[in-house]
């Protein structure tokens, strides 16, 4: 499975942006798509989560300023980001999770099994 992320960029602090992230290969047993993020001297941390049954995850961090979704049916999903913060500045990095989740942890960075390049997420003051 491959992840092609796309957006991100530069906005000034309570502006908006959104991410994408689009997977390919064999994505059939795939359970969803979702984000990571990490800033200069920091570990990585979690954002947010896509299962294909609809189900939804985020970091406290995001709640009620970040939306996950999927793009029209495809094996792809959108991250919209609202009210951003200097604080949301990061790498932003897509990953994906396969089956089983038995003892799956969302915020486990090791626990996803593909991860797409980083795109640059700059939050001025």
């Amino acid at each position: 499975v491959q992840l092609q992320a796309s957006g991100g960029g530069l906005v000034q602090a309570g502006g908006s942006l959104r991410l994408s992230c689009a997977a390919s290969g064999p994505t059939r047993n795939t359970y969803g798509l979702g984000w990571f993020r990490q800033s200069p001297g920091k570990e990585r941390e979690f954002v947010a989560l896509y299962g294909w049954s609809g189900r939804t995850y985020y970091a406290d961090s995001v709640k009620g300023r970040f939306t996950i979704s999927r793009d029209n049916g495809k094996v792809a999903v959108n991250l919209q980001m609202i009210r951003l913060l200097p604080e949301d500045t990061a790498v932003y990095f897509c990953v994906g999770k396969e089956r089983p989740i038995v003892g799956f942890r969302v915020n486990v960075s090791h626990q996803y099994e593909y991860w797409g390049q980083g795109t640059l997420v700059t939050v001025s003051s």
